[in-house]
């Protein structure tokens, strides 16, 4: 009876390991999938309107990199005086949960 136990023990300890690395990958993955779809463009070829919208939002920023995705979404990379952010906007100026 102790190896029955003993048995079972060992096979889903096994199970819950193989499932947590699996799982682990997949994260790694989606991560470097949403960096590679953004290229970088010029702060110039940023519509006026996302240019409007960081200035509303965040007076005081200067827009140091920009890029842009297959749906039009633009990452900003801002910084207002030694802080330094990322944020996201559609191409009418609205900001984006990411």
């Amino acid at each position: 009876m102790k190896k029955l136990a003993i048995a079972t023990a060992i096979i889903l300890g096994s199970m819950s390991i193989s499932v947590t690395a699996e799982t682990s990958t997949k994260k790694v993955q989606t991560s470097v999938s949403l960096q590679a779809e953004y290229t970088e463009i010029t702060t110039d070829a940023v519509p006026a309107a996302v240019k409007t919208a960081l200035q509303t939002a965040y007076p005081n920023a200067k827009l140091e990199k920009a890029f842009i995705n297959d749906k039009k979404e633009y990452k900003l990379q801002i910084s207002v005086g030694d802080q330094k952010a990322t944020v996201y906007s559609d191409v009418n100026g609205n900001w984006l949960k990411i």
